[in-house]
Formats: structure tokens, sequence, C-alpha cells
């Protein structure tokens, strides 16, 4: 897991979204770990977005318009937020893990 500046985390979330494998995906994660998104690779050209903070949704996008989509998510979900965690996952089953919140 690692501390991404939040001007990056755009760019950062869609190389590693566009480098991981199918059903693999990256989460981005308040600091305190209380919010989250979690871009997820359901095949080459379709992005599952879940949001799980202020909103409970999950979305599916196509990669070629995740950029538009995920700006004001990022806005809403990490409103204060300066750094935001990310952690690639390999498997959807990862992302039903409890995290230590801080």
């Amino acid at each position: 897991m690692a501390l991404v500046n939040i001007d990056t985390a755009l760019h950062d979330a869609i190389r590693f979204i566009q480098k991981s494998p199918v059903d693999g995906g990256v989460e981005i994660l308040s600091y305190k770990r209380n919010r989250t998104v979690a871009l997820l690779r359901i095949d080459e050209k379709t992005i599952s977005v879940k949001e799980r903070g202020y909103r409970e949704e999950e979305t599916r996008v196509t990669i070629s318009d995740l950029a538009k989509f995920l700006k004001p998510i990022l806005k809403r979900e990490f409103p204060r937020s300066r750094k935001v965690r990310f952690f690639k996952f390999s498997s959807p089953d990862e992302l039903n893990r409890i995290r230590q919140k801080i």
C-alpha cells in the first residue's frame, strides 16, 4: 500500500488499471481507510467502479471514459484529502477483507 498525492491519483489509477489483469485492479482508500473507490477490470475494455463511502454505488464504464467518470468521484469521496492510499489486488475477493481503521 502506497501513499500517493491526490493531484496525481487520477493519472496513477488509470495507469494501474490499464496494466492490471482481468479480475484484478486497484483500490483507492482515504488515509483513515474509511472511504474507498475500487477499480476492477471486468474485461479488456470494461471497468467496474465500486464506491464505498459517502455513496454506496457500483457502475461499469469503458476504459476510455474512465478519467471523465472518476474525477468527480475522487472529489466527492476525498474532499479534504491531500494523500490517498493505493492497494493493488489480483482477485475481487480481496476487496471484502476487514481493514484496520485509523
